[in-house]
């Protein structure tokens, strides 16, 4: 068989859900609106008496945002087996979570949304990373105003890894290296926007160096969160964080990328044509 006919053969990849204009101005609005959320305290001097609405308002927002953005998505090309799918992974993550506890940073579910974004698209990724969180938290019981920004930030980690480039033609060891990279650095961003969701009330009773200053400077405040998060978390949890998503991805991404990616090719994602019916020499026909 000639290298035209291989090709030829190859599936064409499409992703489990398609991101149409709409969705896709529907999901750049609820970014935009979702890092607002996280970093708003930089502009505008936030509340820290605890007697302020602002951050209960926001509280509000985020779980409306994700479910406008799973809505709008799931609309033009979720069908019953990407729901089967996703409830499958997000069950699985579910599950993988409490496995590390958050111990020095053992978090065992990111690597399952950098994989599973990587072969299904960015908008099911999305949808996974919010799921995923969400049946995570009912089940340990960590139901609490920090959950919003854990669903709004893993949905994006999943959302990032399906963007990345090379998703129908890059494979095997170049791949791993891409995906370790960016398990590592979503690991980091996660921390740190996870870090942004409390920092700001946190200690600025204290009145610290590392403290937000209400009605302070954005550079100033900024400065002050990055020495922040450098010393309290970043060089424990989220570096712990970092390098079990790397490790996983080095070490199972193989077989879990040939795992999804044999059950979308099944599943027929996004294929409008019916499968073909077997030719005479496979069938009864030639009998």
């Amino acid at each position: 068989m000639t290298p035209d006919q291989i090709e030829s053969r190859t599936p064409t990849w499409r992703p489990t859900l398609r991101i149409g204009v709409r969705p896709a101005v529907v999901l750049g609005i609820a970014s935009l609106a979702g890092l607002a959320t996280f970093f708003w305290p930089l502009v505008i001097a936030a509340p820290t008496d605890g007697g302020g609405g602002a951050p209960f308002i926001f509280l509000a927002i985020l779980p409306v945002l994700v479910v406008v953005v799973v809505a709008e998505l799931s609309s033009g090309g979720m069908d019953s087996k990407a729901v089967a799918v996703l409830g499958v992974l997000a069950a699985v993550g579910a599950v993988l979570r409490p496995l590390g506890a958050g111990t020095a940073g053992l978090e065992t579910v990111f690597f399952l949304l950098v994989l599973a974004g990587r072969v299904f698209g960015p908008g099911f990724g999305f949808v996974l990373g919010a799921t995923t969180l969400f049946a995570s938290a009912l089940l340990t019981a960590g139901v609490g105003p920090w959950l919003p920004f854990q669903m709004i930030a893993a949905a994006w980690v999943g959302l990032g890894a399906g963007l990345l480039p090379g998703r129908a033609r890059l494979r095997g060891r170049r791949e791993i290296v891409v995906l370790c990279v960016y398990a590592g650095i979503s690991a980091q961003l996660y921390g740190l926007l996870m870090n942004m969701s409390g920092w700001p009330y946190g200690l600025a009773a204290a009145g610290t160096e590392l403290s937000y200053v209400p009605g302070g400077g954005l550079v100033e405040n900024l400065h002050r969160f990055l020495v922040y998060s450098l010393t309290t978390s970043s060089l424990g949890w989220d570096l712990g964080r970092s390098i079990t998503n790397v490790v996983l991805v080095a070490l199972v991404g193989s077989a879990v990328l040939a795992a999804l990616r044999r059950a979308a090719r099944k599943a027929r994602f996004g294929d409008p044509r019916p499968p073909r019916p077997p030719r005479d020499h496979e069938g009864f026909g030639s009998l």
